[in-house]
């Protein structure tokens, strides 16, 4: 082979894995709504557990609106999960996936300066994995769920930080 049509070869080769390993961190349409199902999950339980720990007016404000959006938002996997026809994870798994996600978060003065905190850390990884669903997916479904849930999660993310800010 000429040396020309090896380094073609090896180029192509390289772009073949490099295109197999980008594919390989791609989630498949059920593993997304399972592990966007279970981020929600933990979202609501943290939001009410400070909606019950929090004496401040506008964390359980905020409390409200997180397990709102994200209650809606959930619905709204399961029932694209069922218009796909979807395996999706058992409740249970779902459940004790979203307990190991939950942020711990300390008693006292330092409670609402915790969540504050966590909901924007965790409110931001949910932005990027929706942002890259909504750029590789090419289920439709999909990809008009995280159109439509972004903006409430950067909502979300904004009065995070002014509660971080506040606090």
């Amino acid at each position: 082979m000429s040396q020309m049509a090896t380094r073609l070869c090896s180029a192509g080769f390289a772009t073949l894995l490099g295109l197999c390993a980008s594919s390989a961190f791609a989630q498949s349409p059920a593993e997304f709504i399972n592990d966007a199902s279970a981020k929600g999950m933990a979202d609501i339980e943290a939001s009410r557990l400070a909606h019950q720990k929090s004496e401040s007016k506008e964390i359980k404000d905020f409390t409200i609106i997180v397990i709102n959006d994200r209650t809606t938002a959930n619905q709204h996997l399961a029932k694209i999960a069922r218009q796909l026809d979807l395996p999706v994870a058992p409740r249970e798994e779902v459940v004790d996936k979203a307990k190991a996600l939950m942020p711990q978060v300390q008693e006292g003065d330092s409670f609402d300066q915790a969540y504050a905190a966590s909901q924007v850390k965790t409110t931001q990884e949910a932005i990027e994995q929706l942002e890259q669903e909504a750029q590789t997916t090419d289920v439709p479904e999909i990809k008009a769920f995280a159109e439509e849930t972004l903006p409430k999660l950067q909502n979300h993310l904004q009065m995070a930080k002014a509660l971080q800010a506040g606090r």
